[in-house]
């Protein structure tokens, strides 16, 4: 898999714990180089580092990773910077100011001609406990959270868990298919946004584990019946030494089950004269096939993982298997136009 660096947009409301996200991504990340860029201006803390006005302030961090203060206008020339090979940077975090239109950035990070950077979500902050008003008063941030990967509804501690639900029943009604999940304080594993440097391979239907990460929870561990809030974090993967069918595939990508976030890996399509091995990247709505070439040995195997939050894992593996090609003949070339559609010209 080529070296490609995902920007992740987080965006929200004024006070929504975007920050905080920031900060606890940066301190249990385990070995993952992040790239913090800060678009907004006034005191922004930072891990303990005070950037106040600064515009285009690259300040290196005492974890590896880099934080930056910077105008939109000068984000393309940033993230220029940050992707060469020299600042060694593994993922890129955009925090956008509390006002920020986020639909701008996105188009800014898709276009970037960069080969080594890509698109890697956008991840709205609600406030859980402040959402109804600051939605009334702001009636764009509904627009805000439609345009969203992951949504994330911070703060869940602060309101009774059937209001908790109501809000998140009601945001998945606005957002459709796309992973509501309830955080407090920030806290949600890095693996879920971006691939971490030092990591084992997920196994079928495993659970994430936040264990290291939610050291200070005051509630009873020791209780059976306790469910915390992140308990439906999955990683699952898919595994097919047949070929696929693209249509299948593509019909999958663009109807994906509930909560999924993303989805990587590499296929091989049933196409008559189609030998080449696609490497897949999916972000929330955004699907990108590159293809490529198999290494010498390397067997023709498909392998993909998925990645959400309230993933039906078992579903999901259904369909996936579902687009496993069981004809005798290959198919006709004219099924790959659906994956045509997703690859970068």
């Amino acid at each position: 898999m080529r070296t490609v660096i995902p920007v992740v947009i987080v965006a929200g409301f004024l006070g929504s714990g975007k920050t905080t996200l920031l900060n606890h991504l940066l301190r249990n990340n385990r070995g993952t180089r992040i790239g913090v860029v800060v678009n907004d201006f006034g005191a922004v803390n930072i891990d303990a580092m005070l950037v106040a006005g600064q515009v285009d302030a690259m300040v290196s961090l005492g974890n590896g990773c880099v934080c930056c203060a910077v105008d939109v206008s000068e984000l393309d020339d940033l993230f220029g910077r940050l992707a060469q090979p020299r600042s060694a940077v593994d993922v890129i975090v955009v925090e956008a100011s509390g006002l920020a239109e986020p639909r701008n950035l996105i188009r800014m990070v898709i276009a970037n001609p960069n080969p080594r950077i890509a698109y890697g979500g956008l991840v709205e902050v609600v406030d859980a406990e402040q959402f109804d008003t600051t939605s009334a008063l702001h009636p764009e941030l509904l627009t805000h959270l439609r345009l969203a990967d992951l949504v994330l509804v911070n703060k869940a501690d602060r309101v009774e868990p059937d209001a908790l639900a109501a809000l998140r029943a009601r945001i998945t009604e606005w957002v459709g298919q796309v992973p509501v999940y309830a955080t407090t304080r920030g806290r949600v594993d890095p693996g879920l946004l971006f691939d971490e440097r030092v990591r084992e391979e997920p196994k079928v239907a495993q659970q994430l584990s936040f264990d290291a990460l939610l050291d200070d929870h005051d509630h009873d561990h020791d209780d059976p019946d306790h469910r915390h809030l992140h308990d439906d974090y999955v990683s699952v993967s898919f595994t097919s030494k047949r070929a696929l069918d693209p249509r299948a595939l593509v019909a999958f990508l663009e109807d994906p089950p509930p909560g999924l976030f993303r989805a990587k890996g590499c296929v091989a399509f049933a196409v008559v004269g189609e030998r080449r091995k696609f490497e897949l990247h999916v972000v929330g709505r955004h699907v990108v096939f590159t293809p490529g070439t198999w290494a010498r040995g390397e067997e023709r195997v498909s392998n993909l993982v998925l990645i959400g939050a309230g993933l039906d894992t078992e579903a999901a593996l259904d369909r996936l298997h579902a687009t496993v090609f069981d004809g005798d003949e290959p198919l006709d070339d004219q099924t790959m136009l659906g994956v045509w559609r997703y690859t970068p010209r």
